[in-house]
């Protein structure tokens, strides 16, 4: 999803087949001591469950993070003290408009993404006061506007735990570094690519190949959730790289975490 005000950025243990016993290390690169388990085959040797990809490329915005508030009604609670009267219904309406007009520049999103998002906050709110724009664009710079999915922490650590590099893939402006880690989020991931800082947005190839020169993963080894069709599912795929629609391929976190670390136990798709 791309980004908006906010409508729209181990290293696995070697071991000896003749070992008998449980492994353990620490995984490189990870802050804590990580157990990895290892099962008997019939052969006495040593396998361990492969997680179906090697690395997991996630969206933010309407994906991995949610608004705390429908955004429209951020927008129009913001705006009272500057005396807007544009309701939040109408504030969609607008924001479909600005989404919809032509923007002359090749990104929307360059630097702090100022110059779109004071047009797209005009467009949709019929409000051109630099305070109101300021104050928009500040709450959703702060950890405080957002909140992560539920249980999504917990099964990113858990794939990240069994040996999957994570990625956050967005297009956003300069604020995703900042929001991620007021959530405290931040590093969680192996790697951070955002629009802005790369000169691409989704669904150009050049954004999910970021993201996969930085993890050093091909492209068959990665799969990507995230809620645009275009932008996320069909940008992904162009490139080789599975994706799942949020909320269509796969419903919540825990399952991202079980499709990618038990496979068997799902259908494919």
């Amino acid at each position: 999803m791309m980004a908006s005000l906010p409508f729209r950025s181990s290293t696995f243990l070697k071991h000896s087949s003749r070992s008998l016993s449980l492994v353990l290390s620490p995984v490189a690169t990870r802050p804590a001591q990580r157990l990895i388990r290892c099962a008997f085959n019939s052969n006495r040797g040593v396998s361990e469950a492969k997680p179906a990809y090697d690395a997991l490329l996630v969206d933010i915005g309407g994906t991995l993070l949610e608004t705390v508030k429908p955004v429209a009604n951020i927008y129009a609670e913001l705006g009272v003290k500057y005396g807007l009267k544009t309701s939040p219904d109408e504030i969609k309406t607008g924001f479909r408009k600005a989404f919809a007009a032509p923007w002359p520049e090749r990104l929307r999103y360059e630097g702090d993404g100022r110059p779109f998002w004071r047009f797209a906050v005009a467009t949709a709110t019929g409000c051109s006061d630099e305070a109101y724009f300021e104050d928009v664009y500040q709450f959703f710079a702060r950890g405080e506007a957002w909140r992560v999915a539920a249980g999504a922490e917990e099964s990113l650590v858990k794939i990240r735990d069994a040996g999957v590099k994570l990625a956050v893939v967005s297009n956003f402006d300069s604020r995703l570094r900042p929001v991620l880690r007021d959530l405290q989020i931040y590093d969680l991931f192996d790697a951070v690519i955002v629009s802005s800082e790369i000169g691409y947005e989704k669904p150009a190839p050049e954004i999910f190949e970021a993201a996969l020169k930085e993890l050093k993963v091909e492209a068959g080894q990665a799969v990507h959730v995230g809620d645009d069709e275009v932008n996320d599912k069909a940008g992904a795929e162009a490139l080789g790289i599975k994706s799942w629609l949020w909320k269509k391929d796969v419903q919540s976190f825990d399952e991202v975490a079980g499709r990618i670390l038990n496979a068997d136990a799902y259908p494919a798709n």
